[in-house]
């Protein structure tokens, strides 16, 4: 059974979500991007259909280990001024791609190290953490030692890799500090075990298949400073600093105001990268029940990018730098095409040419051309959302192209909010998508451009009922995509003078009386 741990949440109306900090040993990549709009999107949901709660969302950089501070020799800089930049690298792509974070950590803050120092204190009170000779197979650019099983052995060479990452060992032997991660394996499956603890099922699975599989062992949770120069010491034992992945892993403990009293714990939702599952599945849990914290609610699992079918890599040359890809698409596009094309489940595939395709398709063509072609000022001179006639409603909604369009319009915001909730972003665009075809669809057959040049007050009401349905669909449409596409959208309800207070998800049901109106939408 789960050890008995405690509540340190200072309020109950709150939400925790949490992106993994990123390892400062190279400048930001698509994967990394893309982490962080899952999250940032899922913040973004929250804030629209929860504006009471307290909302706390972190990220960061990792900036310890001997990857970092072999990247700033190599640049001929301080490890400092390396680490410095590479998280403003961070910031500054976070704040062009409209990530809205509440709180950027670095792993070289005094806060942070406060923050690391105390729970290894803890974890030694607790009789969690001893010291022994250490062996095994030693992996530098992952930082970490991985046992017989976790190796490929070339046939040829007798060279060792590890199978999860690919890179090379080698056999070391040395004094650690060690977890008794083996004593908390039963009190971790206990934990993992629980419904939607981790997401995708798929993910699920394959953290359950690893810690029935086998006897963890403990865990080594300190390397000699000797080796390992870059780091936070090990509390009275200078020889040693604290492995990256405790230091790192502690990030959300110190966000959350760790030691101090702490503002909200635990995390409600962990966005990470499947390559982190073990870290995030297996360690981060077990220190937490070993210090008498509350592991994580839900860790929400997302799969890699590829390249026109390839896997990124800096041999390849095909590593996506969105800072680049931004020139050519805008932040706003290359963000829509991530969280369009993304699947949690599946790696998703990167092309150029897939993402014109899409932003020209959808945002352009489908969305865009319907708003302009309903402000045409062929059919809306005044620029305004005209007023709805009563009589003309009744026969537009003896069309079948009509009656399918309030459907979509009605149906949507329950749909989409089911795929917010699930993280299954693709298939709310898909629901969108949808539903602004229909809006199309129904424009099509309504005809409102044969009525522009009539006389005839029943045929200048039907027009202005044609132009305010089609607007009243974009309104909703623009408020369901607020989370995905945030200032394509803000831009969008701008135009139809949609006031800041009526854009949250209550504003979403379609509501006759409100189209009934007369607002300016154009400049």
């Amino acid at each position: 059974m789960l050890r008995q741990t405690r509540k340190f949440s200072s309020f109950s109306n709150g939400f925790f979500i949490t992106t993994p900090i990123y390892y400062a040993n190279a400048a930001p990549h698509l994967g990394h991007l893309y982490s962080s709009l899952i999250a940032d999107t899922i913040n973004r949901f929250e804030n629209l259909t929860s504006f009471h709660r307290n909302i706390l969302f972190s990220t960061g950089t990792d900036e310890h280990g001997m990857k970092v501070l072999q990247s700033a020799q190599k640049h001929n800089v301080s490890i400092e001024n390396y680490c410095k930049s590479i998280s403003s690298q961070y910031k500054n792509l976070f704040k062009e791609s409209g990530i809205e974070y509440s709180n950027f950590i670095r792993t070289t803050d005094d806060q942070h190290k406060i923050a690391v120092t105390d729970l290894w204190n803890k974890l030694k009170a607790q009789n969690a953490i001893y010291k022994d000779k250490y062996s095994g197979y030693y992996c530098l650019q992952d930082e970490t030692f991985l046992s017989e099983s976790q190796l490929n052995t070339d046939p040829i060479t007798g060279k060792k890799t590890s199978i999860e990452s690919g890179h090379p060992v080698e056999w070391s032997e040395e004094e650690n500090y060690m977890f008794k991660l083996t004593d908390y394996q039963e009190d971790v499956i206990y934990w993992a075990k629980h419904e939607n603890r981790v997401v995708p099922n798929k993910f699920n699975k394959i953290l359950l298949d690893m810690l029935h599989n086998e006897r963890l062992p403990d865990l080594s949770i300190s390397r000699p400073s000797s080796r390992m120069t870059w780091g936070v010491p090990v509390p009275n034992d200078s020889s040693q600093n604290i492995y990256v992945w405790l230091d790192a892993l502690t990030n959300y403990l110190t966000v959350a105001g760790y030691p101090n009293e702490m503002k909200i714990w635990p995390p409600n939702v962990q966005v990470i990268g499947k390559d982190i599952l073990k870290f995030h599945g297996i360690y981060w849990p077990a220190f937490l029940i070993a210090a008498n914290l509350e592991p994580p609610e839900q860790l929400l699992v997302h799969s890699h990018w590829t390249v026109d079918g390839q896997k990124m890599s800096k041999s390849k040359g095909n590593v996506i730098d969105p800072m680049e890809r931004s020139k050519l698409y805008s932040f706003e596009g290359i963000r829509y095409f991530l969280l369009r094309e993304g699947v949690q489940h599946s790696d998703g595939n990167y092309s150029d040419e897939k993402i014109i395709k899409i932003l020209n398709a959808e945002l352009a063509n489908t969305l865009g051309n319907l708003f302009s072609r309903a402000c045409a000022k062929s059919l809306n001179p005044e620029q305004i959302i005209p007023k709805i006639d009563p009589e003309q409603m009744n026969e537009l909604i003896k069309n079948e192209s009509c009656k399918i369009l309030f459907e979509k319009m009605t149906e949507l915001p329950d749909i989409a909010r089911k795929f917010y909730t699930e993280y299954s972003f693709h298939l709310v665009v898909d629901s969108v998508m949808s539903t602004l075809h229909a809006a199309n669809g129904f424009f099509e057959s309504a005809k409102p451009w044969e009525f522009k040049n009539s006389n005839e007050h029943s045929d200048m009401a039907k027009l202005d009922t044609i132009i305010s349905i089609t607007l009243e669909c974009l309104r909703i449409c623009g408020i369901v995509m607020q989370p995905i596409v945030p200032n394509y959208s803000s831009k969008l309800l701008d135009r139809l003078n949609v006031s800041k207070e009526l854009r949250f998800w209550k504003d979403t049901k379609l509501n006759l009386a409100k189209i009934n109106r007369s607002l300016m939408v154009c400049s």
